[in-house]
């Protein structure tokens, strides 16, 4: 059977012969195929060994893998590694030879590993097939020797990190396995916490609570959103990211965290007061819901029923459809999304729940590979809950899973989109765990509306724009069945798309 992929050798020198530091290296192999999983299409899954030099015996290999895990390795004799990310058939495998020196260090050993696997799987799957026009295999070695000299781990991954920043997308990257853990626990929807969202206020740099779930440790210790945090356990936040300060403020339940907080609501700007919060086991459900009773034109009470969504998790779909199943038995006659400030997730989680709203064949987005070759993807025989009017509020903060949503419902004349352009990020990444628990984001296709429209560094402009001082009401963030709306009915945005849903009942049309 003939190879289905080229085989491509070449051998580059590293170091020059005065060096002294380093040693002479030896061609090594680094060999690496396609494993296709069936339950997901077009998904790759690899696996990385190191071994030694192709002039080394099968014995020598054998015990060079055993060794490389241990870093316990003769230096002068294993030089060079063999990196094979392989598959069961010799065939699919497409090979190179490329030279590089094992470190010494077992924390930059691991992750010179990290590093091939890193590689290999951007090499096979980025969106762009020139890689920011560079030779990408090239790219591999000079990191390779830029990373040999270091002593720590964190040192390596930042040569990591430096590699993947030369392709000029952002969104490709890689997280240590502390950040890839948060994500998961993101997605996931549990963690041991205080119920806290944070982020970093960009002009000032200061820690700001954007919301805080109802019910939380945190909640019940009087903390608003819009505080500042100053202080976790003594330690002063000053230039410390969300991330790390969202670590901090997670631990095992029972425990107790000290907190520092600015209470923005004091005119004075100098109340800072000290809270405890106790950690617990915190339910992240992206969905909070309210029904907002209104009289229509003609005087008739009306239900809408207000469904805002944080994010798209793996229970973004279920707890939709729970919460309008639920809203259908109350009465509620027409509905608001509010994507707004939502970032996006899991690009499933956008497509199921946009199948809550659709019927039939439509299509949710079209994706566009590396080769330039465009694809629908369609709903099979969908039925949607509920065909009562739908209004989508949007705003610059609307990205990603959150635009796919939006131009879904949209452009198959399901909602009208009112508020501000959405942000425009019109990549589909891949998430791939990799060995030492870390994860690799890498964008794998480009998308565009059903109606085809450009996303990407575009964004959506809604229907109807939403006059600025909804972005400064009140957070309109509810838990589910509040019987006070009045923070909703403050904001500009969701006045005007009650009154968008009133036009269209009046009609007697659901968009």
């Amino acid at each position: 059977m003939e190879a289905l992929l080229p085989t491509l050798d070449f051998k580059l020198p590293l170091f020059s012969p005065s060096s002294t530091d380093l040693p002479t290296p030896i061609s090594s192999s680094i060999r690496f195929c396609r494993l296709l999983n069936s339950s997901h299409r077009g998904r790759r899954k690899w696996k990385v060994l190191a071994a030694a030099s192709e002039s080394e015996s099968e014995s020598a290999q054998q015990s060079f893998i055993g060794s490389f895990g241990k870093c316990v390795m003769g230096f002068a004799a294993t030089a060079a590694a063999l990196s094979s990310v392989c598959c069961g058939s010799p065939a699919l495998a497409e090979s190179l030879t490329v030279a590089f020196p094992v470190s010494r260090a077992p924390e930059v050993n691991t992750v010179q590993r990290t590093l091939i696997e890193a590689w290999g799987l951007i090499r096979e799957t980025f969106v762009d097939p020139t890689f920011n026009h560079q030779d990408w295999d090239l790219k591999l070695q000079q990191t390779m020797v830029e990373m040999f000299p270091l002593k720590s781990g964190d040192a390596a991954y930042r040569k990591v990190s430096a590699m993947l920043s030369t392709l000029g997308d952002p969104f490709t990257r890689i997280i240590s396995p502390k950040e890839y853990q948060s994500f998961r626990i993101g997605n996931d929807g549990n963690l041991q916490g205080v119920g806290l969202f944070i982020n970093v206020e960009p002009l000032t740099g200061h820690l700001i609570v954007l919301s805080i779930i109802d019910g939380s440790p945190a909640a019940r210790a009087g903390i608003h959103e819009g505080d500042e945090l100053v202080e976790i356990n003594g330690e002063r936040l000053d230039g410390v990211d969300s991330e790390t300060v969202a670590q901090k403020l997670r631990g095992r339940v029972g425990t107790i965290v000290t907190v520092k907080v600015h209470d923005v609501r004091d005119v004075s700007n100098s109340s800072i007061r000290e809270v405890k919060i106790p950690r617990e086991y915190i339910k992240l459900s992206p969905v909070s819901s309210a029904i907002i009773p209104h009289r229509t034109q003609d005087g008739q009470l009306s239900k809408t029923g207000y469904v805002k969504l944080l994010a798209f998790s793996q229970t973004a779909a279920s707890d939709m459809e729970s919460t309008i199943h639920e809203m259908e038995s109350q009465g509620v006659q027409s509905y608001i999304l509010d994507l707004r400030n939502n970032p996006g997730g899991l690009v499933k989680a956008g497509l199921e729940v946009a199948q809550i709203w659709l019927d039939g064949d439509e299509t949710l987005v079209n994706t566009i590979d590396r080769d330039g070759n465009m694809s629908p993807i369609n709903m099979i025989d969908g039925h949607a809950i509920t065909h009562d009017p739908l209004v989508v509020l949007v705003n610059e903060g609307s990205a990603s899973a959150s635009e796919i949503l939006a131009g879904a419902l949209h452009d198959n004349g399901r909602a009208t989109l009112v508020g501000h352009k959405t942000f425009g990020k019109g990549k589909i990444q891949s998430v791939t765990e990799l060995h030492d628990g870390s994860a690799l984001f890498i964008t794998v296709a480009k998308y565009l509306s059903p109606a085809r429209h450009e996303i990407d560094q575009v964004g959506i402009v809604p229907d109807i724009q939403c006059t600025a001082d909804a972005l400064n009401s009140p957070k309109e963030i509810l838990g589910k069945n509040k019987s006070s709306a009045s923070p909703l009915e403050a904001d500009s945005c969701i006045m005007i798309a009650e009154h968008e849903l009133d036009i269209q009942q009046s009609k007697g049309t659901a968009s």
